[in-house]
């Protein structure tokens, strides 16, 4: 593998707006915007630096009413909002009394972003990653997914009226295979686990010069999506940071871009960089990130996922290392919770919201419930839950624990016995 893996022949200069360089994340080396995602000096993964300049609360308030709004912040052209795309972001943060009450906490909200395009927040990062990879001259839009991210990368293909090429394990739910395959790009089913298919996706980014892997080749500039979040819900907070987080950790991306969201917000005066603690959430049955939190250590040790979470079932995730370091920093915590728990945090946001989210989401509820327990979560400090998915992806995993209270007659008389009246 090299630093250049999958890198695009245009010789084009890319408009990425305020973005200026990449650096590695271990020693800090530079180097010049392009679409590699590995340092050729430390071998650390790149990530996007920027000379913001000047930005506003007002400019980003007078914005679309999508994660555009906050184009100044992202690398992406001036004029990304007048290219066809699917506009995603500005979705809910939801004041939870009743979920709070449940879990004991005084003040819960809820970032809901089951309401983007394809119903989840990868929806977020493909879109800042087609972006770029238009600007790096490429010409197809691929990943490597769970789910949620093919439902995304195959439907801002189709917007944008480019090819897709979609690798998933072949185990997926199927409601996210049907919900990829609807698109009509090239989906492919994998024998194996979500680590054996990005391993086959690093593989076909090297021979395949015009193929755009969203979180492989230009992962620097995908990642950047997830920020959008951190500005969402600071925004919506009237300009304020929360002082507790809670994100669920697959690759561990989201919840390092959400920090360094709330970072560059403070930087640039937009927030009081006021403190606050960032909390991770994982499924016991792929847990490698909260065991390592857990024993202490900075190392992250690969694990088989064994969980109905699939969408955070990733057993070697990139950015673990990264989640630690950011966990110990802001003096929050990482736990994860067992399949049931994880149907019953589904259970107890829709039964006390009226939101119905994926496995993910139940994992997030579920490990708040345990913090909450555990004195790790501060009860009386307001509190944000990120749910990332819609539970239409993941019946499987509440089906045989949901159902019709009773099987009767058309008769007023048999409903009213039943309900006890």
């Amino acid at each position: 593998m090299t630093a250049t893996l999958g890198t695009s022949s245009t010789t084009k200069t890319p408009d990425l707006g305020p973005a200026v360089e990449l650096v590695s994340k271990e020693e800090g080396h530079r180097q010049p915007l392009a679409p590699e995602f590995v340092s050729a000096e430390d071998f650390s993964p790149l990530e996007v630096a920027y000379d913001f300049g000047r930005v506003r609360r007002e400019d980003i308030e007078a914005g679309p009413k999508n994660i555009w709004r906050y184009k100044k912040l992202l690398p992406v052209p001036s004029n990304v909002e007048e290219i066809p795309n699917t506009e995603p972001g500005a979705t809910r943060l939801i004041r939870a009394d009743r979920l709070a009450k449940e879990l004991g906490l005084k003040r819960v909200w809820v970032k809901d972003d089951t309401g983007n395009p394809t119903h989840s927040f990868k929806d977020r990062v493909v879109a800042v990653a087609l972006a770029a990879a238009r600007e790096f001259g490429f010409e197809v839009l691929a990943c490597p997914s769970t789910g949620n991210l093919a439902n995304a990368t195959a439907a801002a293909a189709a917007r944008a009226g480019w090819r897709s090429v979609v690798l998933i394990p072949k185990t997926l739910e199927r409601a996210k295979i049907l919900t990829t395959a609807v698109y009509d790009g090239d989906l492919i089913a994998i024998d194996g686990n979500y680590d054996d298919v990005n391993r086959l996706a690093t593989e076909l980014a090297g021979e395949h010069p015009k193929w755009a892997f969203v979180n492989v080749n230009v992962r620097p500039y995908y990642s950047e999506g997830s920020k959008t979040l951190a500005f969402e819900v600071a925004e919506q907070l009237g300009w304020r940071i929360p002082p507790q987080i809670v994100v669920p950790i697959a690759s561990g991306s989201q919840l390092t871009k959400v920090d360094k969201g709330f970072r560059e917000l403070g930087q640039l005066g937009l927030v009081d960089a006021s403190p606050y603690k960032v909390f991770g959430a994982q499924a016991t049955g792929c847990s490698p990130v909260s065991a390592a939190f857990r024993a202490g250590q900075d190392v992250v040790q690969p694990v088989k996922p064994d969980t109905i979470a699939r969408s955070l079932a990733i057993g070697n995730p990139a950015d673990g290392p990264y989640v630690l370091d950011i966990v110990n920093r802001t003096g929050g915590a990482i736990e994860d919770v067992t399949d049931e728990e994880v149907v019953e945090g589904i259970r107890l946001l829709a039964r006390t919201e009226g939101i119905f989210t994926e496995t993910a989401g139940g994992v997030t509820v579920a490990t708040a419930k345990k913090l909450v327990e555990t004195g790790k979560l501060d009860p009386d400090a307001e509190t944000v839950l990120l749910i990332t998915g819609d539970g239409l992806k993941t019946l499987d995993a509440i089906e045989s624990h949901v159902g019709p209270k009773a099987v009767l007659p058309p008769s007023a008389a048999a409903v009213n016995k039943a309900l006890g009246y």
